[in-house]
């Protein structure tokens, strides 16, 4: 199915949930000067122009990191919220929030010369649009037009000595909750050292249980859990929140994204709040 565009969710909570996690994760796997090859496997656009029709139809940033967006002075000490939203203000024209920058940009902004960067887009008008963003010319990215979990399985092993993986998905199919947790166990079967982030959706159906426990039953080790809901399970359709699973998290990776999202998720919504723990292996 090829429907999805992320377009029109741009920007909103579950962006903000992700993209804080990435940045972090970018900027802890820098510490080390060994290669990292980056894998994206469902990549988007890469840029959006918040007053883009699609974008401007649902206008979820407003609710998801317009609100960080001007209360950046006030989140300027944050360590973590701070930086990430300083590193937002270099994408935008002028004072106001124009753009929002996906998750090629989040990794693909912190390549250094020694680092590769591997885009999976299936959809043919996102992979277009993906062409246009100005990342490395250099050979230091790719963009393919492919399947991004069965992609990414064929990549590996990988040449450099680290890597590092986004898997998010849709999950418009019932299916992909056991692809992705499928594609995980065959990472770590090829690359125990993998270090990789699964963003899932929080729905009422709960499908995502499923694939967690799946997860759990295979025995990989090391995958900490986070999950930021903004509105309350049974008190509205759609989803109310927004989840991530991480594999071998860089050490107190989980200490500084918890606390970054304490004070991010009061400006998200009357009923927001963030849990994390560890799901397998806590060290």
């Amino acid at each position: 199915m090829l429907a999805y565009q992320h377009a029109y969710h741009a920007g909103n909570f579950a962006d903000v949930h992700k993209h804080l996690a990435l940045h972090a994760l970018v900027q802890a796997l820098m510490h080390k000067s060994s290669a990292i090859s980056f894998v994206d496997t469902h990549a988007g656009r890469g840029r959006y122009p918040l007053t883009a029709a699609e974008t401007q139809r649902l206008g979820e940033y407003r609710t998801g990191v317009e609100p960080l967006w001007q209360r950046r002075r006030a989140l300027a000490a944050s360590p973590l919220v701070g930086d990430w939203l300083a590193a937002l203000a270099t994408q935008q024209t002028g004072p106001e929030l124009s753009c929002y920058p996906g998750s090629p940009w989040w990794l693909g902004s912190q390549l250094r010369t020694q680092d590769r960067l591997t885009l999976f887009e299936l959809h043919p008008g996102e992979h277009r649009h993906l062409a246009d963003q100005a990342l490395a010319a250099d050979g230091r990215v790719q963009r393919r037009q492919a399947d991004g979990l069965g992609g990414l399985v064929k990549l590996l092993p990988v040449s450099t000595p680290r890597l590092c993986v986004l898997i998010d998905p849709s999950y418009e199919r019932k299916a992909e909750y056991e692809e992705v947790a499928a594609t995980l166990a065959q990472v770590v079967r090829k690359v125990r050292h993998a270090v990789v982030l699964i963003w899932y959706p929080l729905l009422p159906a709960g499908r995502h249980q499923a694939m967690l426990e799946q997860i759990r039953e295979a025995g990989i080790p090391k995958l900490w859990r986070s999950e930021l809901q903004v509105r309350r399970p049974e008190a509205e359709r759609g989803m109310y929140g927004s989840g991530l699973l991480l594999l071998n998290p860089p050490w107190q990776f989980d200490d500084a994204l918890t606390t970054a999202l304490a004070r991010v998720a009061p400006l998200l919504g009357e009923h927001a709040s963030h849990h994390g723990e560890w799901w397998t292996g806590e060290p």
